[in-house]
């Protein structure tokens, strides 16, 4: 099995909204794959339906022509095609906001179309021009230029960025209550800033941020000690830390590590490796 992925950052100002543009095409490596936290996402599918689900507790729903994830607040599962095509947005945790024409809280853990989001038209006109497009790099061009074209400065973007990239290099252990201070807005003020243009409160943010940053330092080749390692990150104790990981992965902590091993192991080097991972 063989995925084509092409990647790159776009030029100013997306840079600032977006970590890259993609390309994907193939067959991945499992049929279920699962998208570890944060993952804000637009995808624009030219290939055959695939399935998202949010939750063990939520049925799945087929999206032909693409879709939209705000940042989510708890695991979801995609299901492939045996061969997909798609071009894709990696977002920061605020890029989405300026491409949306509704508050971001109300997509949270509710993933809609393109269509949705854009409209029937332009959606239709956009995949068109994306499927005659000559190669991957011309279709990412087209894809920045519709961004571009789209761009637009919603109220209070400076202040949830700079409060966004404050949690994001601390890992997520930056105290929330002093986020307020140093921004110099309330409490009250910049959690409902958050809502409209990230989706999840700065707190919320914070704990999907400390989550990611602690599984991102398991080194797999290794023994893992789960309490040393929850103990490490902040974690009351390691039945909490468990709870964090069920939220976020669908999997617990053991079942993650096997799940990740199987995928190092089967599939050495491949070009999915950071980021999806098997359902299970």
């Amino acid at each position: 099995m063989s995925v084509e992925y092409v990647s790159r950052v776009p030029r100013p100002p997306l840079d600032g909204l977006i970590d890259d543009l993609y390309y994907l095409a193939g067959e991945p490596p499992y049929a279920r794959l699962t998208l570890p936290p944060p993952a804000v996402l637009l995808i624009v599918n030219l290939g055959a339906p695939f399935r998202i689900r949010g939750g063990a507790d939520v049925e799945a729903a087929d999206y032909a022509d693409g879709c939209v994830v705000t940042m989510p607040t708890r695991a979801w599962e995609f299901g492939y095609p045996p061969w997909t095509r798609s071009v894709g947005v990696h977002f920061k945790p605020w890029g989405l906001a300026p491409f949306l024409p509704m508050p971001a809280a109300e997509l949270r853990d509710r993933p809609v179309t393109v269509e949705h989001v854009w409209g029937r038209p332009a959606v239709t006109e956009l995949r068109d021009r994306l499927t005659t497009a000559d190669g991957p790099h011309e279709m990412l061009t087209l894809l920045e230029a519709e961004l571009m074209r789209r761009l637009c400065a919603p109220s209070g973007l400076g202040l949830v960025r700079h409060t966004s990239s404050l949690i994001a290099a601390t890992g997520g252990a930056v105290a929330i209550g002093e986020l307020g201070a140093a921004t110099g807005v309330s409490s009250t003020h910049l959690a409902q800033r958050f809502k409209e243009l990230v989706g999840v409160t700065p707190k919320r943010l914070a704990r999907t941020h400390r989550f990611a940053a602690t599984v991102f330092s398991i080194n797999f080749a290794e023994p893992i000690d789960w309490a040393d390692l929850a103990g490490g990150a902040g974690y009351f104790d390691q039945a909490h830390f468990g709870h964090e990981f069920r939220a976020f992965t669908g999997l617990t902590p053991t079942r993650y590590i096997e799940v990740r091993r199987r995928f190092l192991r089967e599939h050495p080097g491949h070009t999915l490796d950071s980021w999806p991972l098997p359902a299970d």
